[in-house]
């Protein structure tokens, strides 16, 4: 027992030893690497033969290196164990003691090796793993040269975004790499595009061709026709075969295939390249340079019959790059350093650390170079971009390529900036145009559509029922707009005669929408309210009618009034209008009562003649001449004032006796609850709940089933007002235009949609030919076919408004005259106060005093105005008032004396009516200037 233990000592001490020590014949130094693969996994062999190659080559350019990397591979077979890669690994840890591990291909293989490399800090290499679910974060000794799945996804999306896919169904292999790391990115790459993915189809990897193709008859049964597949090229190729047999790579699908399949597509055999024709797949760039080109001549001389793919090309590019940090290690083939361990201790904790790990990681970080692959760096891998091919023919060929920064572009020269989008692609069946992503799954039934019978709005939907010879009905006729819309949109579908109608005969509208929830019908097709209420259960399409719950009440006819003179102006633009004219028959007073006989006379007299005066400009009578400047422009200005006015009245009194105007016998939903009033809805609309949370107590709705009935309601006091969406009551009121008012809406619905049960693909398709419908011709056809012309002009002129002058409209005339008037008084005012100085700044007098002769003098004539004095130079007798006044303050004089000529006499015509003929030569005066 003791020799036995001796004898293994023996055998761990050389083998350490030969380790440390061992150099190749040309005194390099030999450092060991370790390469595990599956045997059956054809990928692994086609990168054992290019890691091969890659250091032969490698170290034959680079002769002056002093380390060469020295190879140990191990074999296993993945089917036997899951944890058969972890086996292979362990041996090449033990008894190798390796300072780094390429592989193994597969991910789940790779995930207890890499938990060996965490234990002993080696480096695993990766160039074939496409999952991120382990990242140098997560495991900083797992290194994987493969682009992320993040941005693989990001293509994909933007393929199916580019050709409108709305749905697609991702097929993956069950618990392997192939869908535990890309499925999480697609979805939410997919979400941020609003497509939907009704399901997800997981394939075990040992799934039958039998199980295969029941997978794939539940896949032809659905309606979506778009796949993203993401499985092994192995498990791809039974797929497509089984695919190709239930004849589904024909016209109308869309498979999608990721980097998995895309890259290793060179690998498929003929039969299954034949199947996949019209297949689109993303497959990662390389760009052809002439190393690359170089290297596939010696592959093909070396390895006929081995195709060389993406894989092959990372391994060569792992291979140089593990070679170039292992020369920059110091020390690289330094033996594994035992730990200290108490307790249990198993195989695992004897195996020791590597004290290369660490270095040759952060070598490993800092290379970079021009790959086979294109540029190689970590922790970014190589590159980005990725290349969008079609399988045709024999093989495939390039449509365009995707980059982060331009997404789909036709090509990637320089020159071509501007372009974008991919080249003409052949789709499956030979197809040149797009598949448009869904179909109606060719099974014998057609759809179920329903369709309300009722007897109001006919133009909408109209349903009559055709009796056979026995008199029942043995066939239905369905028409009207809505149906009309329907049709024209599942036509341009492509889905006529793919539907039949069933008509409803209850007037509920839920409880046909409800059908649908129930799996009764299909569709739903009429005037159907798109509303919240209704939303959980179903999905309704975009609308393709205008929305609104809206009250109509009866009109009442003002032409008949006495005093419809008075409608045309509001009252405060009447009170507005008297005021005015009552101001400038003051302000011509004001200015010409002094100077104008004509304003001259007894108090009565002289307010009826500026009054007149004022009022007559109204039709242009007055008699009256005005002689003051300031009169002048007050007139002139009040003349334009009156002339808006009067013709502004005219148009609007002559509009409102020969234009129909109709007035509203209620105005608001208010009014209508305080008064009590019955109200009218439609026989199953939603409207009598509305009804009945505005406040609306049951007794007083009423129900209608007609137009004709609703006539009756409404014109025999039955119901005060009606409630129903905007289409039918402007249809409503096409029928009875002199009748009836349209109000306000006082609600917002979305208006009429189609009805499709929850998540329906067809409702999004649908949606889209609403839109192209109601915008283009069509819509104008379908409206005059209907009659629904006279519903689109039925508002305007119908919703009742005021049509009476209101001040607002003519404040700012009001504001023009006000200003010239009081201008030109306050002219007078300061010219008369100016010539009565003598009066006002007399200290001498009381303020009382001076107020009564300032008065006194305004109400005198002015003798020196020009008027008089050219009456006086014509010999004309003068109208002298036979009272004088006085100078004092009591109108007699302070001390009994009249007024002599050593009192100021040249401004004795503002004190006296007396001409100044009667004072001295020495007491006369030049005449004032007259304003």
């Amino acid at each position: 027992m003791k020799i036995t233990m001796l004898r293994e000592l023996w055998i761990l001490l050389l083998l350490w030893i030969s380790a440390t020590t061992w150099a190749t014949g040309d005194g390099k130094v030999a450092v060991d690497i370790g390469v595990i693969y599956d045997e059956n996994d054809a990928l692994g062999k086609m990168g054992l033969n290019s890691i091969k190659m890659a250091l032969s080559e490698f170290y034959n350019s680079h002769g002056d290196y002093k380390t060469r990397i020295a190879l140990h591979t191990r074999l296993y077979r993945s089917k036997d164990s899951t944890v058969a890669a972890a086996s292979a690994a362990l041996y090449l840890l033990k008894y190798k003691q390796v300072k780094a591990i390429i592989g193994p291909t597969s991910l789940m293989d790779a995930e207890f090796v890499i938990n060996l490399g965490e234990t002993t800090q080696v480096p695993i290499l990766s160039y074939s793993s496409t999952s991120p679910c382990v990242s140098s974060g997560q495991c900083p000794y797992f290194i994987s040269v493969v682009p992320k799945d993040s941005l693989q996804v990001k293509a994909i999306s933007a393929l199916i975004q580019a050709y409108r896919w709305n749905d697609v169904i991702p097929i993956y292999a069950d618990n392997t790499e192939y869908g535990a790391g890309l499925i999480p990115y697609l979805d939410d790459a997919l979400q941020k595009i609003n497509a939907r993915i009704p399901s997800h189809e997981a394939i075990a990897s040992t799934s039958t061709d039998d199980q295969i193709l029941q997978l794939l008859q539940k896949l032809k049964a659905n309606q979506t026709r778009v796949f993203v597949v993401h499985l092994s090229p192995e498990l791809a190729s039974h797929l497509f075969l089984r695919a190709n047999e239930l004849k589904m790579m024909g016209r109308g699908y869309v498979w999608i295939t990721t980097t998995s399949i895309s890259n290793e597509l060179g690998s498929q055999n003929e039969s299954v390249i034949d199947s996949m024709q019209g297949v689109v797949g993303v497959q990662t760039y390389v760009p052809e340079t002439n190393e690359l080109k170089r290297f596939k001549i010696n592959w093909e001389r070396e390895f006929q019959g081995i195709k060389l793919s993406v894989t092959g090309l990372r391994a060569y590019d792992v291979a140089c790059a593990l070679a170039t940090a292992i020369e920059q290690v110091a020390d690289p083939n330094s033996g594994f350093r035992s730990t200290l361990m108490t307790g249990n201790i198993t195989d695992l904790d004897r195996l020791g650390l590597s004290p290369v790990g660490p270095r040759l990681m952060k070598a490993l970080y800092n290379t970079s170079f021009s790959g086979l692959a294109g540029h190689f760096s970590l922790p970014d891998g190589q590159s980005s971009i990725y290349r969008i091919i079609n399988v045709f023919d024999s093989g495939s060929r390039g449509v365009g390529f995707w980059t982060t920064e331009k997404s789909l572009v036709p090509n990637l020269h320089p020159g071509d900036k501007n372009s974008a989008g991919l080249r003409p692609i052949i789709w499956p069946g030979d197809a040149m145009s797009a598949p448009k992503g869904w179909e109606i799954p060719a099974s014998g039934n057609k759809l179920k559509v329903g369709v309300p019978v009722k007897p109001v709005f006919e133009q909408l939907v109209n349903v009559t029922f055709v009796t056979g010879t026995s008199g029942s009905p043995n066939s239905t006729n369905v028409t009207g707009f809505c149906i009309d819309i329907f049709e024209s949109v599942m036509n341009n579908l492509g889905y006529s005669g793919h539907y039949e109608y069933h008509p409803f005969p209850k007037p509920s509208y839920d409880e046909l929408v409800c059908q649908v929830f129930l799996q009764n019908y299909d569709i739903v097709v009429g005037d159907i309210s798109i509303i919240a209420s209704r939303a959980p259960y179903v999905d309704f399409t975009l609308p393709f009618t205008e929305s609104g719950v809206t009250m109509v009440v009866p009109v009442r006819d003002d032409k008949k009034s006495a005093w419809v003179f008075l409608k045309p102006l509001t009252w405060e633009l009447w009170i507005a209008t008297l005021c005015a004219f009552v101001f400038i028959a003051f302000a011509i007073w004001v200015l010409e009562h002094r100077i104008n006989e004509e304003f001259r006379g007894p108090p009565l007299h002289q307010v009826g003649t500026s009054l007149f005066y004022s009022f007559s400009m109204m039709v242009f009578a007055q008699r009256e001449n005005v002689l003051s400047n300031l009169t002048r422009c007050v007139v002139v200005v009040w003349v334009f004032v009156v002339l808006v006015l009067t013709q502004s009245y005219t148009a609007s009194l002559t509009s409102m006796l020969t234009v129909q105007q109709l007035q509203p016998t209620v105005t608001s939903l208010d009014e209508l609850l305080r008064l009590g009033a019955n109200v009218g809805f439609q026989d199953g609309s939603f409207v009598g709940d509305l009804l009945v949370r505005k406040g609306f107590h049951k007794s007083k709705i009423i129900i209608y089933n007609t137009s004709d009935q609703l006539h009756d309601l409404l014109s025999n006091g039955g119901i005060a007002a009606v409630f129903d969406e905007m289409p039918y009551m402007r249809l409503f009121i096409a029928l009875y235009p002199s009748k009836y008012l349209m109000m306000q809406p006082i609600s917002k619905t979305d208006g009429f949609g189609f009805v499709f049960p929850k998540g329906s693909l067809l409702a999004s398709q649908v949606s889209g030919e609403i839109l192209r419908v109601t915008e283009g011709d069509k819509m104008v056809t379908l409206e005059t076919k209907w009659g629904m012309q006279e519903y689109n002009n039925s508002d305007q002129g119908n919703i009742a408004t005021s049509s009476s002058l209101s001040l607002d409209s003519f404040w700012g005339l009001f504001l023009i005259v006000g200003v010239a008037t009081a201008t030109s008084l306050l002219i007078f005012l300061f010219h008369f106060l100016y010539e009565t100085r003598e009066i006002w700044m007399n200290s001498d007098d009381s303020i009382r005093s001076k107020s009564k002769r300032l008065a006194k003098v305004f109400e005198n004539r002015d003798m020196a105005a020009h008027t008089f004095r050219k009456k006086d130079a014509q010999g004309t007798p003068q109208n002298v008032d036979t009272d004088h006044t006085s100078l004092d303050g009591d109108g007699d004089g302070a001390d009994g004396n009249t007024l002599t000529a050593t009192s100021s006499p040249s401004r004795l015509s503002y004190y006296s009516d007396k001409t100044e003929e009667n004072l001295p030569s020495s007491a006369r005066m030049s005449p004032a200037p007259q304003l």
